[in-house]
């Protein structure tokens, strides 16, 4: 039977020697084993340009270029103007 479960949220930072090091104590009584979970940031975002490619490339969207689909023309609507 598996043991119920306590989750405790923290932050902290791993230094160069790849050892953790938590901003505050924990509020639990040791000597103690715990399971660890480490959440790192994303390294970058993709870039708009790589973000377009990926979304015009995925079937997803093949719809998209069906005849059906391509309801507007060239004479619809208004140019817009961006006067920044």
């Amino acid at each position: 039977m598996d043991a119920t479960v306590k989750a405790i949220e923290t932050t902290g930072t791993i230094d160069a020697q790849h050892r953790l090091h938590l901003d505050e104590p924990l509020p639990v009584a040791g000597p103690t084993k715990v399971r660890v979970i480490i959440l790192l940031p994303e390294e970058a975002d993709i870039d708009e340009k790589e973000w377009l490619y990926a979304a015009a490339n995925n079937p997803a969207f093949d719809f998209l270029k069906e005849p059906e689909e391509d309801i507007y023309t060239s004479e619809d609507g208004r140019p817009f103007y961006d006067n920044r």
